[in-house]
């Protein structure tokens, strides 16, 4: 066992010294790149204090610092680079703040109550959507009153476009937020409900999509089966009854979605890629997109699918939205990141935040950082985190550098705090000798067994680009993000700025003028 293990070390050294490139043995390729990096920060005294025409707002659910870290690894891998030294798109904004992400009543969050403070500005109780925390969980009498709005509908009032795009259900914990208040999360459709929730007149999330906001202008994302009545088979998976509409009120959602529509405008209902691919974006208005009955594929399974994948259901978001004059609002969710993890199946979880980076990429390539605002951001984090020592270049999905030195096993790099991937074998720790841990099925090994790994308690990242970014940095209250959104878009109620803005720019123009007409003047003079 000792030889095996000065074997192994001996390999671990040869890797690190050979897996990056010569150039980095010299000192003045180290100082080059901090010194490009100190002229590029010193550009951002000049603040960009524009007034945001766009708003748009990438929620990664579940993708704690250390997702970021394994995420940038991978992306580099997969481009044949050793992975630590490549940048996520969204590491290239230049400011970065800390997100606080307790709810009111939880040390570690759930998505429901993070995603009222990131979207309503208002910290509130764990499970309850849109709702202050005056609202108990799944008591329907406490809710009323104490529903809070969100963004969404600071933008709509103020004239913008909006949307909504998310791999998950749409009806999911954090687009509802956007757009709904429930003392449960789980409420998605009327059959999730209790009989005395429905008696005291409280609706179901998916009721609420299609009846609070009934002018969204884009909605992508999954959740067919909450939208129909019961038993109605699902036009993709006819034959499976768990895909069936779920509706007790004999109501079809998407047909009462598209009869609230405008009869002057173009509305569209499409399910799946193809259609929405086929899209002519220059001659739709309305556009919802339901592609499976619950949440989308993950990223890694939904080849050969009707699956879009997140960076092409922006494209087409973006590319409807930002017809509007006026500019718009938009909600993107990476939200299957969250499930992968729960899984404890981190391969699928990072794929998930690197597609997500290519959407945030896609966004970018679409819109100005000139007037528009572009927050990163995530819910929450989990007890999810990479060690072991592996050398420069070691497959991040991989095994850690060495064998444990107590019982002799190798151990994955990738780790986990809690959750499924704790097994025994013989009433010891399982040996993973020849096992394959990089298939997107592995469950990384955990140190707790649990059926489901659970979120983290730390603090998020928070990235951003565009008018009033340099707002965000330092360590904020996660209620702060949607304010900071509203003050660079002038819209909701912090608008005095603005105020003084146009008094300026008016005093400008006439400015101008004057100086036009005392030109022409003295030309005239002259003549």
């Amino acid at each position: 066992m000792v030889l095996s293990l000065l074997i192994l070390l001996a390999m671990v050294e040869m890797s690190s010294s050979s897996s990056f490139p010569d150039r980095e043995k010299d000192p003045q390729y180290w100082r080059d790149q901090a010194q490009r990096t100190l002229q590029q920060s010193l550009k951002l005294q000049k603040l960009n204090t524009n007034t945001a025409k766009n708003l748009i707002i990438f929620l990664g659910d579940g993708m704690g610092v250390s997702t970021v870290t394994a995420a940038r690894i991978l992306k580099g891998q997969l481009a044949g680079e050793s992975g630590e030294e490549t940048q996520l798109e969204m590491e290239k904004f230049p400011f970065v703040a800390l997100s606080k992400t307790y709810n009111t009543d939880a040390q570690v969050p759930d998505s429901a109550g993070t995603a009222t403070a990131f979207l309503c500005g208002v910290k509130t109780n764990k499970g309850t959507l849109g709702v202050s925390a005056a609202t108990e969980l799944g008591n329907c009498r406490s809710s009323k009153g104490n529903e809070v709005r969100s963004i969404l509908r600071w933008a709509k009032d103020a004239g913008k476009s909006v949307g909504v795009v998310t791999t998950t259900r749409v009806t999911h914990a954090t687009p509802a937020a956007a757009y709904a208040h429930s003392a449960d999360r789980d409420w998605y459709s009327d059959s999730d409900m209790p009989p005395e929730a429905i008696a005291e007149g409280c609706k179901d999330i998916a009721w609420q999509l299609v009846e609070n906001v009934p002018d969204i202008e884009v909605i992508l994302g999954g959740g067919r089966k909450y939208m129909f009545p019961w038993g109605t088979p699902d036009v993709e998976f006819p034959d499976d009854p768990r895909s069936n509409g779920t509706r007790l009120d004999g109501q079809n959602l998407v047909k009462a979605w598209e009869e609230k529509k405008d009869p002057n405008k173009v509305s569209r209902y499409v399910w799946t890629r193809s259609q929405l691919i086929n899209l002519d974006p220059n001659n739709v208005d309305y556009l919802l997109g339901l592609f499976e009955p619950g949440d989308l594929r993950y990223e890694l399974e939904r080849r050969n699918s009707t699956d879009p994948s997140l960076s092409e259901m922006v494209h087409h978001a973006i590319q409807i939205l930002q017809r509007n004059p006026q500019g718009f609002f938009l909600l993107v969710e990476g939200g299957r990141i969250d499930h992968a993890h729960h899984a404890g199946k981190a391969s699928l979880s990072l794929h998930e935040a690197v597609e997500m980076d290519r959407a945030i990429e896609v966004a970018g390539d679409l819109t100005s950082e000139e007037d528009t605002l572009t927050v990163v951001t995530a819910d929450h984090s989990h007890v999810f985190t990479l060690g072991g020592y592996p050398p420069r270049g070691n497959p991040v999905l991989g095994l850690a550098a060495a064998l444990s030195d107590v019982d002799g096993k190798p151990y994955t790099a990738i780790l986990y705090g809690n959750g499924p991937g704790f097994k025994l074998a013989g009433g010891s720790r399982e040996n993973i000798s020849g096992v394959d841990t990089t298939v997107p099925d592995y469950r990384a090994q955990s140190a707790v067994p649990l059926e489901s790994e659970t979120h983290g308690g730390e603090d998020v990242a928070i990235f951003a680009k565009g008018p009033m970014a340099h707002l965000f940095h330092s360590v904020h209250e996660q209620n702060y993000i949607p304010f900071v959104m509203a003050y660079a878009a002038c819209i909701d109620e912090n608008k005095e700025h603005c105020a003084e803005s146009n008094v300026t720019a008016d005093s400008a123009s006439v400015l101008a003028h004057s100086f036009t007409y005392l030109v022409v003047l003295v030309m005239l003079l002259v003549l």
